[in-house]
């Protein structure tokens, strides 16, 4: 398979790397330093106490390389756009675009740039970090879980789990992946973005009984969307999943907290925002995440 990872950071490298064994893959960054590295040493992955050695291609300019079968999506979320608008050249009829990125509603944006049969939207249980340049230890290892937004009428889904499976990964499929994406979503706009205003690592938000009663009120309004959506939780349940993840990840520092700190642009827009997005959709009122999106933002524009 003919294969576009845009985004050489961390996951895209894992992808990239893994996918590289028995497809033709081309790994897209903006980076020309990290792309030089890549083609003329490999790309490193550290895996299970060893230093593997991957050589997908690396390419800043993607014309001329043709159509793709398939495009995976490993940029930040409020780069998306950016990202395919950058890179329509790769973009044919029969050509699939994946995302795998944090948050909700990616599809919102795939969907300006191909027809909604050719979305694939999931998760993934892996994580990685950046050690050097083209240099990522590939920790945490668990399942890639995919699905799409409409049926699945030529198949395509078999096949991706079949590629994917055969280069290391462990895909499982999903007929309502939605969700699994809000299973996930739950807990992060639950920890995320109280964890950037405050400026506090995930394990302050169990031990404070203040941040702790903002995250029930986030979570609640999420709640309250996804049972409009058709979709089910377990408020309950998820507060205490909420509490045992600030408890066991005292340490923990979320992106959006992590961005702020440095002064950067966040995820919160497909994070938070995809719940103020989704809640109009279904006619709910979320004023709690309303407010929270508006002072990340705030955070964002100061000098």
């Amino acid at each position: 398979m003919k294969i576009a990872v845009i985004g050489a950071g961390a996951m895209g490298s894992i992808y990239g790397g893994h996918l590289s064994l028995k497809n033709e893959v081309y790994l897209v960054d903006t980076n020309q330093t990290v792309v030089d590295i890549i083609n003329e040493k490999g790309l490193i992955l550290e895996e299970d106490g060893k230093q593997n050695i991957y050589h997908p291609k690396a390419v800043v300019d993607t014309s001329g390389l043709g159509e793709m079968d398939l495009i995976i999506l490993f940029v930040k979320a409020l780069f998306s756009r950016a990202a395919l608008s950058g890179n329509k050249c790769l973009i044919g009829p029969d050509t699939y675009v994946m995302t795998l990125q944090n948050g909700s509603g990616h599809e919102d944006i795939l969907a300006e740039f191909v027809d909604k049969e050719h979305i694939l939207i999931g998760t993934t249980e892996d994580q990685g970090t950046v050690l050097g340049t083209a240099h990522v230890r590939h920790g945490g290892e668990g399942n890639t879980n995919l699905g799409m937004i409409t049926e699945d009428k030529t198949g395509i889904l078999p096949k991706i789990k079949e590629i994917f499976d055969s280069c290391g990964f462990k895909m499982k499929l999903h007929e309502n992946i939605q969700q699994l994406i809000w299973n996930k979503l739950f807990t992060n706009i639950s920890l995320s973005a109280v964890t950037a205003v405050l400026q506090v690592k995930m394990g302050y938000i169990a031990s404070d009984e203040h941040a702790f009663a903002m995250a029930g009120m986030l979570l609640h309004e999420a709640v309250e969307t996804a049972h409009a959506l058709g979709l089910s939780a377990d408020e309950k349940e998820l507060l205490e999943k909420v509490k045992k993840t600030s408890e066991n990840v005292p340490e923990g520092i979320t992106s959006i907290c992590a961005d702020l700190g440095k002064g950067r642009k966040t995820e919160v827009d497909t994070i938070s925002g995809s719940v103020i997005r989704a809640a109009k959709k279904a006619g709910v009122s979320v004023p709690c995440h309303e407010f929270l999106v508006h002072m990340v933002h705030s955070m964002e524009n100061r000098s």
